[in-house]
């Protein structure tokens, strides 16, 4: 599903944000990608999502080689992997409905279409019943949620979480954990970038720890937690 063989992400001589950084994620594995600010977590979901291209090394996603991707496939790419942000990103003006019905109307959806799924996909995220909610009516918890659902609403292959509940007290932190939770049962590959350390050791799920541009770690999560009270 994910492939990258020793990438390395150049800016300048002096800002090296990634350094030969090889990483396979199976089809629908959930992976929590770990590491201090400034390691290189964000520079490598760029790369995922070709908002940034490597300095070097290969990168297969869902079979697309990037090497051969041209730029009028990056919408087809960017179809296939959703992404959700810790300061949700919503619209302020348009209701929850019109929120995650905006991801499929700019991709050409029909009318008939949208009000079929986005519906579903409130559901699925447990917004059942707020669809004509403003985004200022709502706690920061649902308003995360309402991202998910606009991230899922296209039924991507990949879902990319880049610290959603880092705005979050726990108990709206926990909501949305438990909703990514269930898009992976679903069969969606997600990948969750987060400082929580207590969401990490709760979560029985693969650790990927970056550490100055690098891969330092990569274990199943029980693994982690033994190594953690050594």
């Amino acid at each position: 599903m994910i492939l990258l063989d020793r990438v390395t992400k150049v800016y300048n001589r002096n800002n090296t944000a990634l350094d030969r950084i090889s990483l396979h994620v199976q089809q629908k594995e959930f992976v929590i990608i770990i590491g201090t600010s400034g390691a290189g977590k964000s520079t490598l979901l760029k790369l995922l999502t070709r908002e940034e291209k490597p300095s070097s090394g290969k990168i297969v996603i869902g079979g697309l080689d990037y090497d051969k991707l041209k730029d009028r496939d990056i919408p087809l790419l960017r179809r296939k992997i959703g992404v959700v942000f810790q300061d949700f990103k919503l619209l302020p003006n348009k209701t929850v409905f019109e929120n995650v019905a905006f991801a499929l109307e700019i991709v050409g959806f029909g009318s008939r279409e949208i009000n079929h799924t986005v519906p579903r996909v409130l559901d699925i995220v447990g917004l059942k019943g707020k669809e004509n909610r403003m985004p200022a009516e709502l706690s920061g918890g649902e308003r995360q949620r309402v991202a998910i659902a606009r991230a899922i609403v296209r039924q991507p292959k990949i879902l990319i979480a880049d610290e959603p509940t880092g705005n979050l007290d726990p108990k709206h932190a926990w909501d949305v954990i438990k909703v990514l939770e269930k898009i992976n049962r679903y069969g969606t590959t997600v990948l969750l970038t987060t400082h929580n350390q207590e969401i990490v050791n709760k979560l029985k799920r693969r650790v990927v720890t970056i550490q100055g541009g690098r891969v330092v770690s990569d274990r199943a999560n029980a693994e982690y937690n033994k190594g953690l009270t050594k």
